[in-house]
């Protein structure tokens, strides 16, 4: 992070161990030679050892994503949860007490180091649990706002992805139209059933490996994708899946949340829009981030005809589920049940 004729992003790209030690002993920290990178790949993670021998976390955001006053919406948010003693894997605060620090056009921030393991198998005494923690999050999230951050909802998640695709000649001409077509018609879809639907702060990407289970205690991280939008987008990423166990896990789920707070089955209804507009949001991700060389080493897939072709076919399937009003119902044929890859972007099996 020396070179000042480079952009921020190419730095990002760049960072060395020695350029995350000297950011963090810039904000006032001693630090030991000590700098492990965690995987994320949205972000550059680092595990740090000060010079007190105990550990800390560093997270450098990717440049142009979040403005300042989006990242401090998210540092906010999780103030509160703190403050409210909801248990979040929190932010350490630098020596002069701010949570942000920018480094040649780098924002970065730490957190403190905090160990465990994401739940592998959710059972319903896990779901109630969680559902628990859920409520008390969202109880939180309501209580306060954020000016700044997305809005879940289609024109951010499905009609501003479209144009930049578009623009760019990402998808194949020979799939172009027909996966055009069926994102708007979700996009329209998902405006019809958003619409009236109460929205707050909310996590955005709460999945089981955005959670930590150390000592039978559960801890929220990874405030990253924190958006306002409707609550239900928290409990469908947690179960994903359409099979009459997974509706089941989702009873429980809401039976723990409804010790904190009121639930409204009916948004329920709203999964499957959602799931829409995550997996639409989550290709425009992929295309944008493809500089990356850890993203073509990761997703070796992306962008083949066959890739697309899948994507055109699973949106028009989207299409005609939302349509047919599928629903929770037990009579209902068994979807097949998408990855976590599909739909989580940082995700890792622990």
């Amino acid at each position: 992070m020396t070179d000042r004729k480079e952009n921020p992003t190419d730095l990002f790209l760049s960072l060395t161990p020695e350029a995350v030690l000297a950011a963090v002993e810039d904000a006032g920290l001693r630090c030991n030679p000590v700098c492990l990178p965690l995987n994320s790949y949205e972000n550059r993670v680092y595990d740090i050892e000060l010079e007190d021998e105990t550990r800390v976390v560093a997270k450098f955001y990717r440049p142009q994503r979040w403005s300042r006053e989006q990242i401090l919406e998210e540092h906010r948010f999780m103030d509160d949860l703190e403050e409210a003693e909801v248990p979040i894997c929190r932010l350490r605060r630098f020596p002069d007490g701010a949570t942000l620090r920018c480094r040649e056009g780098i924002f970065y921030c730490l957190y403190d180091r905090f160990g465990g393991r994401a739940p592998q198998d959710i059972d319903h005494e896990l779901a109630e649990r969680i559902g628990m923690l859920l409520g008390r999050l969202h109880s939180v999230g309501a209580a306060g706002t954020s000016e700044h951050r997305l809005r879940l909802d289609a024109n951010t998640y499905v009609r501003a992805n479209l144009k930049w695709l578009a623009e760019r000649g990402t998808i194949p001409r020979s799939l172009e139209g027909r996966y055009l077509d069926a994102a708007n018609t979700l996009a329209e879809l998902a405006d019809k059933c958003l619409q009236g639907v109460p929205v707050q702060r909310i996590h955005g990407d709460f999945h089981a490996g955005n959670l930590l289970l150390r000592d039978s205690v559960l801890h929220v991280l990874d405030f990253d994708d924190h958006v306002v939008g409707p609550v239900v987008q928290d409990f469908w990423l947690l179960l994903q899946g359409r099979d009459a166990h997974t509706r089941q896990l989702m009873e429980s789920l809401i039976e723990g949340y409804e010790q904190f707070r009121t639930f409204d089955r009916s948004t329920l209804q709203l999964i499957e829009p959602l799931r829409a507009l995550r997996r639409i949001h989550y290709t425009a991700w992929l295309a944008r981030r493809w500089h990356d060389p850890a993203f073509p080493l990761t997703w070796p897939h992306f962008g083949t005809e066959t890739y697309w072709n899948e994507e055109v076919q699973d949106l028009e399937d989207m299409v005609r589920l939302i349509r047919s009003g599928h629903p929770a119902s037990p009579a209902a044929e068994p979807e097949p049940e998408l990855t976590n890859k599909d739909f989580f972007w940082d995700w890792e099996d622990r």
